[in-house]
């Protein structure tokens, strides 16, 4: 919010009464509200911009030569979740603001869903300190499926109310369709109260189409980051819903989505991008807004035109383009320097006036904060885990029975119902390895319950041993995959040990763990730390037969209950378009 003081300081500097604080001099202005490209300077005052007239001679106490490259504005994630990437808020820096993106609008339901409102607050303790812009996407699903899962908080209308007032509050968090075609009034409240403020509804349409869209966007939904097709973009462009195109670890939907918006000529104003999930090491290695934009310039998009989808749209769709996303006077200065805007790597980050980051890495540490220990101390078994725990009794007590499985789609997080017979003996159902379908279990991780929710998938590629891990969407019970029960439960029991984490195991050894002590999600290790271990996790899980490049993120996933068309939580298998508890035998 701008004050007085700062409008009239910006004012008397711009007539040349005060000096600048900084000049970007000789830079290749990309001005994406005139869809230009033109030779000026960059006059900054305040964290915001005074000038960009080529013609003025605005005195400045710093000026740095950008020696004729590109001055692009700072990269906006329309929507991700901290939680996923393992990383605290100050971690997660030292990745994303190298790479140009200088605002992430945060969903922090994953620890919304742990401890709640006292969750976020002590999430933005961090605030004042990151070297970029966190805005909250208001959590909507705390609990994401009541009835299907327990999970370890509740917030109602009343208290998403009181954190939409909250300054960092930019819209309400992502909605899945079930809570608006099963009129659930609750939540229709929480999108009366967050449309009269003037702000925007998140939206999760998985596999919506038809009617069943129209009633969804006619809630006052805005936006739906679930599209992996281009027929189910232009659906949702049709009854005026913007795009997030998603390109994170395990939904990888900017290649399908940019090709077909290409080649059919379709609309770029109400397209964005976002991450959602993705893993640190991926956004060092790969990149992350920024390789949005330049994977979308090598499918045939014009540069304007992906690095608008990157800035000036998500501005937009938030009501904040007077603020961010377009490099213009008044705004907040945030520019980053770029010699090729095919490849979009920043030589300068400057995030609000202030250079933040420069050839790849941070100008100044942004050290992890000291996290309260009630916040690591949130894993809480009834009992430990025994192999008898993760038996899946058979109606067919030999032979074989028809099984439901949750079969898995490569590079993305839906999946679909597979009927298949799998063997039985001694009164159980088995995994069925040769074929690659394997054992999964959700234990309830809050000691509310102990309750196990047993079912199996296809598609992991593992031929012994078993992986788990305490980030399981949205609930975050304690997620495990395996080849034989008895290192399940070795998995799960070390995971709970170290307070939430990652485990793989094998042969009654534990071969690498991670510990996520925030809430049994985050570390409070550096980015570099927190990369390093889970490489060494990946490797031994592929050791373990794993075909997939994310294991644990794709594991994370599937126990939603929101992702079509099945999931697994501590109370069983649930059909999601149905919204229900269903019989993993048939």
């Amino acid at each position: 919010m701008r004050t007085f003081n700062e409008i009239k300081n910006t004012i008397e500097t711009g007539l040349g009464r005060y000096s600048c604080d900084l000049k970007l001099a000789n830079v290749r202005l990309v001005n994406v509200f005139s869809s230009e490209i033109y030779d000026t300077n960059i006059s900054i005052k305040n964290g915001r911009i005074v000038s960009i007239d080529p013609s003025v001679e605005l005195e400045a106490l710093e000026t740095i030569d950008c020696h004729g490259h590109y001055a692009v504005p700072g990269l906006i994630d329309s929507h991700m979740h901290f939680e996923t990437t393992m990383l605290s808020p100050e971690a997660l820096a030292s990745v994303v603001v190298p790479q140009g993106t200088t605002t992430l609008c945060a969903d922090l339901m994953e620890i919304a869903n742990v401890a709640g409102t006292d969750g976020l607050k002590a999430m933005l303790e961090s605030i004042s300190r990151l070297p970029y812009r966190m805005l909250i996407e208001v959590s909507s699903r705390v609990p994401t499926a009541p009835g299907l899962e327990t999970n370890g908080a509740y917030m109602g209308a009343e208290a998403v109310r009181e954190i939409m007032d909250w300054q960092e509050a930019v819209s309400l968090g992502e909605l899945d369709p079930s809570k608006i075609l099963f009129v659930g009034d609750d939540y229709i409240e929480k999108i009366a109260d967050t449309l009269a403020r003037r702000k925007i509804v998140n939206g999760h349409a998985i596999g919506r189409m038809g009617q069943e869209l129209n009633v969804y966007a006619s809630a006052g939904i805005s936006d739906d980051h679930e599209c992996v097709t281009p027929e189910e973009l232009l659906a949702r462009l049709r009854v005026g819903m913007s795009v997030l195109i998603r390109e994170g670890s395990t939904e990888r939907n900017v290649d399908e989505l940019i090709s077909g918006v290409v080649r059919e000529g379709l609309p770029l104003d109400n397209l964005m991008f976002c991450t959602d999930d993705k893993h640190p090491g991926e956004i060092k290695h790969e990149g992350h807004i920024n390789y949005n934009v330049s994977r979308s310039i090598e499918l045939g998009m014009k540069p304007m035109d992906a690095i608008k989808l990157a800035t000036i749209n998500a501005a937009k769709h938030f009501r904040l383009e007077d603020e961010i996303g377009v490099i213009a006077p008044g705004r907040l200065a945030d520019v980053l320097i770029i010699p090729d805007l095919k490849t979009m790597r920043p030589e300068k980050v400057f995030f609000e006036g202030k250079l933040v980051a420069e050839n790849g890495s941070l100008t100044q540490e942004c050290p992890v904060s000291v996290y309260p220990e009630w916040i690591k101390n949130t894993v809480h078994l009834m009992k430990p885990m025994t192999a008898d725990a993760f038996i899946k009794p058979a109606i067919t007590k030999e032979g074989s029975a028809e099984v439901l499985v949750i079969d898995l789609i490569d590079r993305q997080i839906i999946n679909r119902k597979l009927v298949t017979a799998l063997p039985c003996s001694n009164g159980q159902i088995l995994p069925d390895i040769e074929r690659d379908i394997a054992k999964l279990a959700v234990v309830e991780r809050y000691g509310k319950t102990g309750g196990v929710g047993i079912g199996f998938v296809r598609g992991f590629g593992l031929r012994s041993g078993a992986l788990a891990f305490s980030t399981s969407h949205d609930h975050h019970n304690i997620v495990t995959v395996g080849a034989n029960d008895a290192d399940m439960a070795l998995a799960v029991n070390t995971v709970a040990s170290m307070q939430g984490g990652l485990c793989v195991a094998d042969g009654g050894s534990v071969l690498a763990k991670m510990c996520l002590p925030i809430g049994g999600l985050m570390s409070e290790k550096t980015a570099d730390e927190v990369m390093a271990e889970l490489d060494v996790l990946n490797r031994e899980a592929k050791n373990l037969g794993c075909t997939g490049s994310a294991p644990f993120m794709t594991l994370s996933f599937i126990s939603l209950p929101t992702v079509p068309e099945l999931g697994l939580t501590d109370m069983g298998l649930v059909d999601v378009l149905e919204h229900k508890l269903i019989q993993v035998e048939q």
